[in-house]
């Protein structure tokens, strides 16, 4: 069984704050960036992933798939919280898969005994003008916590990193083209937040017990366009990319260029030009009450995330030329 509800430590507490988590998705890109900060900071980590006897990253990988209740059930077995970090947006049916899998996820939670479970989901208002993308990620906050679990979410826009899916785009885009034909609705509103300020928070609402059961929205220090976006990380990379609105463009013709001019596919790139509609931005700064601390600025947020780029490209390129390259330890 996970720890009793509300005997996690609190801000200045004394007591002993490691716990025993698991985070889902660990493979990916906000997961294996927060179970190597939990690990770092004392943390017990089981990295959940399909793929277990390939894990390279942090914590102690077993596996699980949120759609198989038994191995969920072996996964959960002695945490005391878990990370909810999964999501099917490159399928079509992803509105009904994560629906199922948030269900299944919070039953295992409950059966566990965890005694939180946090989630990252998406800015937005509450309407019906969301878009499927934002409105699945609505749909998953109120499924996850129905068998009795707490959920703490976090809410957030674009997150700026190497990995994500939508600063890559941002990236292959100003890296690939000498202009930009955009259409309207690049004016939208966002606010973007840089990948350490969403793992400080990740980790942040793990213990307090204000924390525990609500919802915090998330964002950098500046709303931005998504014209203006691009044409910051332009200039941080040393380029001009001049911009040419074509209302026309539709956001199905808009997700096929992106696929073309991009290495992400059509189905993913179709979801995330449909959220584009709509603005992103905090409205609710509750976080900086739990979670204090200044948050990174989005040009300095664009250097990291090109300065991970690169290491990365450094280190992949090492083991290439190292002798036993392609033999990967699990660990």
């Amino acid at each position: 069984m996970g720890t009793p509800a509300g005997v996690f430590a609190q801000p200045g507490d004394t007591g002993p704050m490691a716990r025993t988590v698991l985070v889902t998705g660990a493979s990916g890109f906000i997961g294996s960036h927060l179970a190597q900060r939990l690990v770092r900071d004392g943390h017990t980590v089981r990295a959940m992933t399909r793929h277990p006897e390939s894990y390279v990253g942090a914590g102690e990988p077993v596996f699980g798939e949120v759609s198989d209740t038994d191995s969920l059930a072996a996964a959960m077995a002695g945490c005391d919280a878990a990370y909810y970090l999964v999501h099917s947006l490159e399928s079509d049916d992803f509105e009904e898969k994560d629906a199922e899998a948030a269900l299944n996820f919070g039953e295992a939670a409950h059966r566990a005994g965890l005694e939180r479970i946090v989630y990252l989901g998406g800015l937005g208002v509450d309407d019906e003008n969301l878009s499927p993308h934002l409105r699945s990620r609505r749909q998953v906050e109120q499924l996850l916590p129905l068998a009795g679990v707490p959920v703490t979410v976090l809410r957030a826009a674009v997150v700026i990193g190497h990995g994500g899916i939508s600063w890559e785009i941002t990236r292959q885009l100003v890296h690939h083209l000498p202009a930009m034909v955009t259409p309207h609705w690049v004016s939208t509103r966002t606010q973007p937040i840089a990948l350490p300020d969403v793992i400080r928070y990740l980790e942040g609402v793990l213990e307090p017990e204000a924390a525990r059961g609500r919802v915090f929205e998330i964002g950098g220090p500046e709303v931005l366009r998504y014209k203006d976006m691009l044409a910051r990380a332009a200039a941080v990379m040393g380029k001009r990319l001049p911009n040419v609105t074509v209302p026309l463009l539709t956001p199905g013709l808009s997700s096929h260029w992106l696929a073309l001019v991009t290495d992400v596919d059509t189905a993913t790139a179709r979801n995330l030009v449909d959220s584009m509609i709509n603005e992103v931005i905090v409205h609710d700064h509750a976080i900086e009450e739990v979670v204090p601390g200044p948050t990174i600025g989005y040009d300095e947020s664009v250097r990291l995330a090109l300065a991970d780029r690169e290491r990365a490209e450094e280190e992949s390129a090492a083991q290439a030329a190292a002798p036993d390259a392609g033999e990967h330890p699990v660990r």
